[in-house]
């Protein structure tokens, strides 16, 4: 059955509350095509640190931020990298997905078991704001997002500083210098897996 006009449109204004963001950073902040990643670490989903140079060293690798496992446009391009992870390992790089989820919370992210790359956690947003991608999530909108929607960003990073990535994508070189960077404030548009793979035919 369909759904009235006005009731669509209350749900679709609901749903863009929900996941609006509210704080946007000035695009030349972003982290460029040329930059090296910092001297960060971040976790595995064991707890373990992991420095963020590490990753790329032995291969080159797409890392992927995005905002968390609650999330659900996030999901869905995390299932679109699996499902594509074989022809971009067939282009000679590893996808290295992060977000603010403490390892636990990586570990309940959901369809984990469909994914075959590797989930870490930037908790207290080390590489997030190295990289210049990183927003506050107004009080008053933490919130709303706990009361309302039962979705708990101090549960989820483990930490209260309200603080989350925008979508974004790196290819990064074994030398650690990003060859191609997207960053899109936008949360529902994310960069597809034919723009991935035209971008590391590019380095």
């Amino acid at each position: 059955m369909k759904l009235p006009f006005r009731i669509l449109g209350s749900l679709l204004l609901t749903i863009t509350a929900l996941f609006a963001e509210t704080t946007v950073t000035p695009p030349s902040e972003f982290a460029k095509a040329g930059d090296s990643l910092p001297a960060v670490n971040i976790l595995d989903e064991d707890g373990q640190a992991v420095a963020l140079r590490e990753l790329v060293r032995e291969q080159p690798a797409v890392i992927i931020f995005y905002r968390g496992g609650w999330c659900p446009y996030c999901n869905r391009h995390l299932m679109a990298l699996a499902e594509a992870e074989p022809r971009i390992l067939a282009a000679g790089h590893r996808i290295v997905a992060i977000s603010p989820d403490r390892p636990a919370k990586l570990k309940a992210t959901p369809k984990r078991g469909k994914l075959g790359y590797r989930l870490y956690s930037d908790r207290e947003a080390e590489a997030a704001r190295a990289l210049g991608i990183a927003f506050r999530v107004p009080d008053e909108l933490v919130a709303k997002y706990k009361g309302e929607y039962q979705i708990d960003l101090e549960a989820a990073a483990g930490d209260t500083h309200h603080l989350l990535p925008h979508p974004a994508v790196f290819v990064v070189g074994t030398d650690g210098v990003i060859r191609f960077a997207h960053v899109d404030p936008d949360y529902r548009k994310r960069l597809s897996v034919d723009e991935i793979l035209a971008a590391i035919d590019q380095e």
